[in-house]
């Protein structure tokens, strides 16, 4: 099993102007994230916009990321829904395709209680007992909130379920039974300062070499090292939420000329005032914006 720690970046999904899936960007986007210093990405997450992939997207994706980095590249599907027999149906259909691990959110929309969220995990990682989960908790998204208590118990208790996403910034910190990854740029230094696992990041999309800088000096025990350059970030991290994600994010990714910004409905580009904001993210941590 390949180790889920470090940058792992939730990779954009290119798209043409007409809307459809641009698999040659995605396997250019997907090579330069890696060579630049991400450990791994995720295919298919809230940064992937996975709302608007049909399954068969989700999957040609996959393959396609999979064929243009290799076999010794991390790849993490996302592959929660708020339908517990189509997220064990589609969990299954990324590992055949080549997924590393599934990345599970917790359910949406229905809100379901402390037991209909544990029975949902315990379903969808009992669908493929060997590929390794990461759980997914983010509330500002989901409107329920799955509590470290409840996470720890699911990583102690199900032998595949070894990690979580935790997006909930009030509730950071160790879980017992379970690694912890950062669900944001902001919180992927306090993160690693605890000894968490790395974080699924957004930044990386276009900062993948500096955000591995922050993790390798904390790896070297050099916090001070680590807090300076994640400072010295955080106006891009700004930038990139200044308005819903992942719009800044494609917009950045087209000022650098790494891939379009075009995004599904009923997501739409950024307006003039926040491009101007992206813009000046990208130029404060000295990235060159071709247009």
């Amino acid at each position: 099993m390949k180790e889920i720690q470090g940058v792992l970046t939730a990779m954009a999904t290119p798209f043409r102007e007409d809307g459809s899936l641009d698999l040659e960007s995605a396997r250019r986007l997907a090579a330069h994230i890696l060579e630049d210093g991400s450990h791994g990405l995720v295919i298919a997450g809230t940064t992937g916009e996975c709302p608007t992939l049909t399954d068969g997207e989700e999957l040609e994706l996959l393959q396609a990321v999979r064929a243009e980095v290799g076999e010794g590249a991390l790849l993490i599907c996302g592959t929660g829904t708020n339908d517990t027999q189509h997220s064990r149906e589609l969990t299954k259909m990324a590992a055949d395709a080549g997924a590393d691990a599934s990345l599970v959110v917790v359910p949406y929309y229905n809100k379901p209680n402390r037991a209909g969220i544990r029975a949902h995990f315990e379903a969808v990682a009992e669908a493929v007992p060997e590929l390794p989960m990461v759980m997914y908790n983010i509330p500002s998204r989901v409107i329920v909130n799955a509590d470290p208590e409840l996470l720890g118990e699911l990583g102690r208790d199900v032998p595949n379920i070894i990690a979580v996403k935790q997006s909930n910034a009030d509730e950071l910190g160790p879980i017992d039974g379970l690694s912890v990854l950062a669900g944001d740029n902001e919180t992927f230094y306090d993160t690693l300062e605890f000894g968490g696992a790395g974080g699924v990041l957004v930044a990386s999309n276009v900062i993948s070499r500096q955000m591995r800088e922050i993790w390798d000096a904390a790896q070297a025990g050099d916090l001070a090292r680590a807090r300076e350059i994640d400072n010295s970030l955080r106006p891009l991290y700004a930038a990139l939420g200044v308005t819903t994600n992942p719009i800044p994010v494609k917009a950045a990714l087209e000022m650098v000329g790494l891939a379009s910004d075009a995004v599904r409905l009923p997501l739409v580009k950024c307006d003039d005032d926040q491009r101007a904001v992206v813009r000046a993210g990208l130029e404060a941590v000295g990235l060159p914006v071709a247009h």
